[in-house]
């Protein structure tokens, strides 16, 4: 069963930087493509970047451009650097595989706010 921990969340001022990591366990991780997700309160969890086993990435319209998504498939970890952040990007972020989610971790809190 694929396990996700996900950390580096934080109370951030509006355009500043923070990284996520999502460190995965119990599966062959190397052959999936991952995903960031987000959920704000009162609105449904987004896929807003996803990374293919191949290293191609792809970005929500709202995020392209200040977000990147990458992997280290020798560490089993997906990360999320995330600069010139906003208020709206405020949301308990989470990673997933991208096809089939499976069960969800924790999520890690990012808030954006002066």
């Amino acid at each position: 069963q694929v396990q996700f921990v996900e950390s580096g969340g934080g109370l951030v001022q509006p355009g500043g930087s923070l990284r996520l990591s999502c460190a995965v366990s119990g599966s062959i991780f190397s052959v999936y493509a991952m995903g960031w997700y987000r959920q704000a309160p009162g609105k449904q969890r987004e896929l807003v970047a996803g990374i293919t086993s191949g290293g191609s990435t792809n970005y929500a319209d709202s995020v392209r451009g200040r977000f990147t998504i990458s992997r280290d498939n020798a560490k089993n970890t997906v990360y999320l650097q995330m600069n010139s952040l906003k208020p709206e990007d405020t949301a308990v972020y989470s990673c997933n595989k991208v096809v089939r989610p499976t069960t969800w971790g924790q999520g890690t809190q990012v808030t954006v706010s002066s």
